[in-house]
C-alpha cells in the first residue's frame, strides 16, 4: 500500500479539479475516477481527459504525481433516479423540500464504488469536492454523511480509509481562490475554458466564469461565486 496515495472523485467539473490539483500538491501518488450514470450534462465525462493532461502540464511535480484514470458505468442510478438531472425536466423544489437536482444515493454510492476501486489499488484516501457552505441541500454533501461514511468503509473493509473534503467549508468564491492559490492564473482559466458543470450540458455559450446555459442552478452558483471572487481582488 502507498501511504501518501489518494483517488479523487473527478468529474470534469470545477470542483473536482480544484480537488484534483489539491491532491496533486500533497500526494505523491493520485488517480481518478469518474462515473456515467446517465446525467443530462454527460459532456463532463469528454471534458475529464483534456483537464488531467493540461493539469499536468502545468507543473513538472504534478506530472510525475498523477496516475490512472477509472471510468466506471452506473447506468442502473440513472434508471431508478426521477430527477432533472437523469431526465428531462424542469428544475424545480420537491415536496420533500430538496432540489429535484439531488440524485438519492449517489454520493454514497460514488465513494462506496471508490473505496472498492481504491482497495485494489492499495489507496485509501478518498477525496471529494463536497461542500456545505453553497451547496444545493443535498444531505449526501453534509460533513456528517461523509465522514459517518468514511467509517462504515473502514470497518465493512477492515481497512483505514479517509474521505478528505477540502471544498466542505468553503463558498464558490472560495473555491476560485483556492484554484489561484493552487495554480495561478492557468488554473483559472482552465477551469473557465474546459471544466463543465452546467447541468443541461451547454457548451456553446461563453461567459466570463466559463461555459454553460447560465440559468441553471449550476451555472447561478459558479457566476455568483466568480463575481463575488473579483470583487475581492479589486
Amino acid at each position: 500500500m502507498t501511504e501518501t496515495s489518494a483517488l479523487v472523485l473527478f468529474s470534469g467539473g470545477q470542483d473536482s479539479t480544484v480537488c484534483l490539483a489539491w491532491a496533486l500538491e500533497r500526494y505523491d501518488r493520485v488517480e481518478t475516477i469518474g462515473y456515467a450514470y446517465g446525467q443530462r450534462h454527460e459532456i463532463e465525462l469528454t471534458q475529464r481527459p483534456s483537464i488531467r493532461t493540461a493539469l499536468v502540464g502545468m507543473r513538472p511535480s504534478w506530472q510525475e504525481r498523477l496516475g490512472e484514470d477509472h471510468v466506471l458505468e452506473l447506468g442502473t442510478l440513472g434508471q431508478i433516479s426521477e430527477t432533472s438531472l437523469t431526465r428531462d425536466v424542469a428544475f424545480e423544489m420537491t415536496a420533500a423540500g430538496l432540489p429535484n437536482t439531488f440524485v438519492p444515493g449517489r454520493n454514497l454510492l460514488f465513494f462506496t464504488y471508490a473505496a472498492a476501486l481504491a482497495y485494489r489499488r492499495g489507496i485509501r484516501t478518498l477525496i471529494g469536492g463536497m461542500c456545505e457552505t453553497d451547496f444545493s441541500g443535498y444531505p449526501d454533501c453534509r460533513n456528517a454523511t461523509l465522514q459517518t461514511l468514511g467509517k462504515a468503509l473502514a470497518l465493512g473493509m477492515d481497512a483505514p480509509f479517509a474521505i478528505e473534503t477540502p471544498l466542505m467549508w468553503i463558498d464558490k468564491a472560495g473555491t476560485w481562490e483556492l484554484a489561484h492559490k493552487l495554480g495561478g492564473g492557468a488554473l483559472v482559466q482552465l477551469i473557465v475554458e474546459a471544466t463543465h458543470t452546467c447541468y443541461l450540458g451547454d457548451r456553446e455559450t461563453q461567459y466570463a466564469w466559463g461555459i454553460g446555459c447560465g440559468t441553471c442552478p449550476a451555472c447561478d452558483l459558479r457566476a455568483k461565486g466568480w463575481e463575488e471572487w473579483h470583487k475581492g481582488q479589486t
